[in-house]
């Protein structure tokens, strides 16, 4: 054997060695249980801050929203502290899946894509999705997305939907979240933007009555998410929401934040 074969051998048994080494410190999603997470004494929530009024910042700078007051109900029925931490649309999932967090309360859509990845509760809230655009643009179908430059939050319900309905020609622009897709539509960089009606009526009160509902892309269910292969956890969260949406409670958090009754939601 060459010195340079025998170099390149030793460097790729090292590298191999290494790569094993990794992966076997690389975390993994484990199995957990509701008395682990009392047996803890808390919860770690993640959640959005960048989705009002289901997640935002209160004066403070702490998360807010009701999301944030959903898991303050979660931890509160659990006998817990409850520790947030905040996430972005993209990360969400990745951060469950690497037990950052020990579920999610953060306004995931309930997708069957998204069901082969993490395990949902039954649905704790709702949104209409929408097509929201400039006035001048007419968009009526569809169709007429042809040439339309739409902002949309990256891997999204949002991107999702309108991505399956939009015809060759589309431009869609992706961003990390729905406060740059805002931007980038106040700031004309595009035409439209996908996202729910609470965040179309934001940019109503901030830009006054320049754009409208266009199209609705989309009636969304979220749930509280969970890493797959957790059926007592399953239980504990399903038990959770049925509770408290018969006793009013989610209803009277839906109101506090969204001005309006909480939508009727599926039992599963």
């Amino acid at each position: 054997m060459t010195r340079l074969n025998r170099r390149h051998l030793i460097a790729t048994t090292a590298a191999i060695a290494c790569s094993t080494l990794l992966a076997a410190w690389a975390p993994a999603a484990s199995a957990q249980t509701v008395d682990e997470i009392k047996k803890k004494g808390s919860i770690t929530v993640g959640l959005l801050v960048d989705f009002p009024p289901y997640g935002t910042v209160d004066a403070s700078n702490k998360p807010d929203g009701y999301d944030a007051d959903v898991a303050r109900l979660l931890a509160k029925d659990l006998g817990v502290t409850l520790n947030l931490v905040p996430v972005t649309g993209p990360n969400r999932i990745p951060f469950l899946l690497t037990n950052k967090v020990d579920v999610l309360v953060a306004s995931l859509a309930v997708t069957p894509e998204r069901a082969k990845q993490v395990q949902f509760s039954r649905p704790y809230s709702a949104a209409t999705i929408v097509l929201y655009g400039d006035k001048k643009t007419t968009i009526k179908v569809p169709a007429d997305l042809k040439n339309v430059r739409v902002a949309v939050a990256r891997a999204s319900t949002q991107d999702t939907a309108l991505t399956a309905i939009a015809p060759e020609g589309t431009e869609i622009r992706r961003f990390d979240d729905d406060a740059s897709a805002m931007q980038a539509l106040m700031s004309g960089q595009v035409d439209a933007i996908g996202c729910s009606t609470t965040v179309a009526a934001q940019i109503a009160q901030r830009m006054g009555d320049a754009y409208e509902n266009k199209l609705v892309l989309k009636q969304q269910f979220m749930a509280v998410a969970m890493r797959q292969a957790q059926p007592e956890l399953e239980k504990s969260m399903n038990d959770f929401v049925a509770r408290n949406t018969a006793n009013g409670e989610l209803n009277k958090l839906y109101k506090k934040w969204l001005k309006s009754d909480l939508p009727a939601l599926p039992a599963n």
